[in-house]
């Protein structure tokens, strides 16, 4: 069975809108939501998590228990950090790490027993990969933008490189699909807090668009 892990409501009522998920096909656990679809003759557990890692993990780490998952496929929405790409590309990062687990000035933002490395190669390349960060905030300051940036961060979110990880850990396989809902915004000139409700408003019309799009035309394929 493989495990579809989906951490904000938004992108769960995206997912429950496009499989047009019944009431009696919902079931509830510790962390939120869960439901099961066969495609293409694979089972799969399309759940809910809750945002930042504990629940990333947590939910993660009961399905990995609950189902015996021999592969968990994270789908969902980011903030794009190169600017090279735009809003709704959609990319399956070859690497996760996590930006938060450093003593910062004293170690460096990314430490090697945080990064994950994902085999991608026997899925073709024809696909936009990378490096996706994670850590318990989101990227909405723009200097955590401009930090992100200097070390070659291609999307960043909160909770897939500790999914990654925990996975690791359970030796199973990990796949991260992430679709890109909105870019920081410059708020040092202006008020920081109209600046963040600008991008979370370009991020509540633009997830229902990025999960279509993940549905679509990537889950089947890493299966």
């Amino acid at each position: 069975m493989v495990g579809v892990s989906i951490a904000t409501r938004w992108e769960y009522e995206a997912a429950l809108a496009y499989y047009d998920v019944e009431t009696e096909e919902r079931f509830s656990y510790p962390y939120g939501e869960w439901f099961m679809r066969t495609l293409d003759d694979v089972e799969l557990v399309f759940y809910s998590t809750g945002v930042r890692k504990a629940n990333g993990v947590g939910a993660n780490q009961y399905m990995l228990s609950r189902f015996e998952l021999q592969k968990v496929i994270v789908v969902g929405t980011c903030a794009g950090i190169d600017d090279t790409f735009g809003k709704l590309d959609v990319f399956v990062p070859h690497r996760a790490v996590q930006y938060d687990c450093t003593v910062k000035k004293v170690e460096p933002l990314i430490k090697p027993s945080f990064i994950v490395e994902i085999p991608l190669a026997h899925y073709g390349d024809d696909f936009l990969t990378g490096t996706i960060a994670t850590a318990d905030r989101a990227v909405v300051m723009w200097n955590d933008y401009l930090e992100l940036k200097e070390h070659d961060i291609t999307i960043a979110d909160t909770e897939a490189g500790a999914i990654a990880y925990i996975c690791q850990k359970n030796d199973v396989e990990c796949v991260i699909i992430k679709g890109i809902s909105d870019f920081p915004t410059d708020e040092r000139q202006g008020d920081a807090v109209a600046s963040n409700a600008e991008q979370i408003n370009v991020y509540l019309a633009n997830t229902p668009k990025v999960m279509t799009k993940i549905f679509d035309d990537y889950l089947m394929r890493f299966l």
